[in-house]
């Protein structure tokens, strides 16, 4: 496979490493992805509706009126499912289950395919290291800002308040000096950090904590990377490290 870049904080590029083929050489099936997304989707989902049968409705336990002689159909109980405010007889129930079976090796082929997919379209970028002193968001936004190029980053413009004339007259100096908005750039990135351990976990906790108000933007570890993530986010951030991390975790026999 060809050479990949991998770039500092500075958007300075550092060095290149070769991708596993075993990894990201595989080929892409659809058929395959979709059916990992769906199971996966299905096996976090919780039934939250339930109603109640004729069991569990409060109330009833005396009959409404006596069997005979009143001239009415005979009833046992005004929580029959017949009645208003009675039970439910065919009601959604809280012990359903959506769970589905994927086999290991088929989950794991699904994701090596999205990471594939990612390298293939060119929105995998590399990071030799991504360290934040103090863990706040600005330190995230000065890191987006400077691997703007990058990650190509393009600013999203409301076509309806520009006019031909704001943009012939717009000053050249004063647009180097704009001050850069993360919040007009319509952001979809998923950052991937080494691996979650002890050795890393206050340095990750710091990166977590600076990228969790960002929109469109998520942080995950290597070792939790997961098929709907990769499909969901556009680009993929991955410090260079973690590309061990998935050799070690996910290519085991």
């Amino acid at each position: 496979m060809k050479k990949y870049p991998v770039y500092n904080v500075k958007a300075e590029k550092v060095r290149e490493v070769d991708l596993n083929p075993a990894v990201f050489g595989v080929e892409v099936k659809e058929s395959v992805v979709h059916q990992v997304a769906v199971a996966q989707r299905a096996n976090a989902r919780t039934a939250i509706a339930h109603t109640k049968t004729r069991g569990e409705v409060r109330g009833g336990g005396a009959k409404p009126w006596r069997q005979k002689g009143t001239g009415r159909a005979r009833h046992g109980s005004n929580r029959s499912p017949i009645w208003v405010g009675g039970g439910i007889t065919f009601g959604p129930r809280k012990d359903r289950n959506f769970s589905q079976k994927v086999n290991k090796k088929m989950k794991r082929k699904a994701l090596f395919m999205c990471l594939a997919n990612k390298a293939n379209e060119n929105l995998l970028f590399l990071l030799d290291k991504l360290v934040l002193e103090d863990g706040k968001t600005r330190e995230m936004v000065d890191v987006l800002k400077s691997l703007k190029k990058v990650l190509r980053l393009k600013e999203t413009r409301n076509k309806k308040q520009e006019t031909r004339k704001d943009k012939d007259t717009e000053n050249k100096e004063a647009q180097k000096t704009k001050k850069f908005d993360i919040k007009k750039y319509k952001l979809s990135l998923l950052v991937v950090l080494p691996k979650s351990d002890l050795s890393s976990a206050e340095a990750n906790k710091k990166v977590f904590k600076a990228g969790r108000n960002l929109e469109g933007i998520k942080i995950t570890t290597a070792d939790s990377l997961n098929v709907v993530d990769l499909l969901r986010y556009q680009k993929v951030l991955m410090v260079a490290d973690g590309l061990k991390v998935i050799e070690d975790i996910y290519l085991k026999k």
